[in-house]
């Protein structure tokens, strides 16, 4: 699944030739050049493009400065699962940040969606500790 760079220029050219203040005008509008993105597709492409509803009308806006590992709230799960509670748009990268590292060795793997991440451990025995190597790290990398 790849990044569709013609949707996110139609996207950014509409909005800055029109005053959009609803995202079905924005949706028609791009059905019209002939994109048809759903309504979750769009939601997906407008977060990433950071454009938000600002003073009625939906405009790009800066994202203000965010560290991926900030507030992260773990919560064991026995018998070996560890739940991470992240920022939005961050549990991917502490998932990476994770896998990747070498000295977590009870750790069996990660997934991650937008704002938490499951960590399964191998042995039930070693949750605790793998919580414990876990928050080491990311008390590292912040």
């Amino acid at each position: 699944m790849g990044v569709d760079l013609q949707l996110d220029e139609a996207i950014l050219r509409l909005l800055e030739s029109n005053e959009i203040t609803d995202q079905a005008v924005l949706q028609r509008l791009l059905t019209a050049e002939g994109h048809a993105p759903s309504q979750s597709t769009l939601s997906r492409h407008l977060k990433r493009l950071s454009i938000q509803k600002v003073d009625g009308r939906y405009q790009r806006v800066e994202p203000g400065p965010a560290e991926p590992t900030q507030a992260i709230n773990v919560i064991e799960v026995p018998p070996n699962l560890l739940v991470l509670k992240t920022s939005p748009g961050y549990a991917q990268v502490v998932a990476v940040m994770v896998d990747r590292s070498p000295d977590i060795p009870g750790l069996a793997g990660t997934v991650a969606g937008d704002d938490t991440v499951f960590i399964a451990v191998r042995d039930p025995s070693l949750l605790r500790e793998v919580r414990g190597q876990v928050e080491q790290l990311l008390r590292l990398s912040s």
